[in-house]
């Protein structure tokens, strides 16, 4: 059970202090699963009022997720987000939520903006070679996911087609997953810690799950980029996750908020952290500056 207590509230007080409250001047970047919904994908309808609270205030939300385009826009819907900007794939795809945009190969409404992408072969002769009952994903910017086995039923959103693991490489990949379901997330990463995959992004995720991205690609790198764009100083961002794929863009925000029951990991990255997601720890983050 995750303890979150008055020392942590004025910590958390403390670190958002220093923001601007609620309206043009604040920029927000959500991470989406174990943040922003619920690791069974459920959304409380505390956090969701939060969240259109900020955007009639004129708050600039942006979605940060390690989720692909299609299951990204499935969440979006969810929340009955309007138009914005959404970062996938850890970094490696930006793109606008736009009502009626229709692009070849890319969700209805999404329009694809920069991404970042790169050929993952030696990642999966290695993965393949010493985690041998590894499932993998590899993801492009457009068009079917390319998977070497059907993962657990739910897992994934969109289209796939299943080959043989010498056909999932390619130039036009942004994410490699691997995903060991007979493993804890523990004991991937010590298989995976151990194999020196140099050249590449990796991050486990709370479950077995481990996403590889292009060397340097990073949630922070398509944020900063977009947060250029806004003509917005750094001083003036909040980012909250609670993943080691949120670690970079905590601390690269002006203000980074850890979910309570993020790991170690991410909690020293933050300057503080909120109630679990299960405690609408986001909601008591974002109503502070309403």
């Amino acid at each position: 059970m995750t303890v979150f207590g008055a020392a942590d509230v004025a910590r958390l007080d403390d670190a958002l202090s220093g923001l601007p409250g609620a309206g043009p001047e604040l920029l927000v970047a959500l991470d989406l699963d174990g943040t922003t919904i619920r690791h069974d994908t459920s959304l409380s309808r505390r956090v969701s009022q939060a969240i259109h609270a900020h955007l009639e205030a004129g708050s600039h939300i942006v979605i940060a997720t390690g989720r692909g385009i299609d299951a990204m826009m499935l969440v979006a819907e969810q929340l009955e987000l309007p138009d914005g900007m959404a970062v996938c794939a850890n970094g490696a795809i930006t793109l606008s939520r736009e009502v009626g945009v229709v692009e070849p190969g890319i969700y209805p409404g999404a329009r694809l903006l920069d991404y970042t992408t790169f050929n993952p072969a030696g990642e999966i002769e290695t993965i393949m070679t010493y985690v041998p009952e590894a499932l993998l994903a590899v993801e492009p910017a457009r068009g079917p996911r390319r998977l070497s086995a059907p993962f657990p039923h739910g897992e994934l959103v969109g289209s796939s087609v299943i080959l043989p693991p010498h056909q999932l490489a390619g130039d036009d990949a942004t994410r490699l997953t691997v995903r060991a379901p007979s493993l804890s997330a523990e004991q991937l990463q010590d298989r995976i810690d151990g194999l020196g995959l140099d050249g590449v992004e990796y991050a486990v995720g709370w479950t077995a799950w481990l996403d590889i991205s292009p060397f340097g690609v990073s949630k922070a790198t398509a944020l900063e980029k977009l947060r250029q764009e806004y003509g917005m100083p750094t001083s003036n961002v909040l980012a909250v996750g609670d993943g080691d794929n949120d670690i970079e863009m905590l601390g690269w925000a002006g203000t980074g908020i850890s979910m309570g029951d993020a790991n170690d990991r991410v909690h020293a990255a933050a300057d503080a952290k909120t109630a679990s997601v299960g405690d609408d720890g986001l909601a008591i983050v974002l109503e502070r500056l309403l």
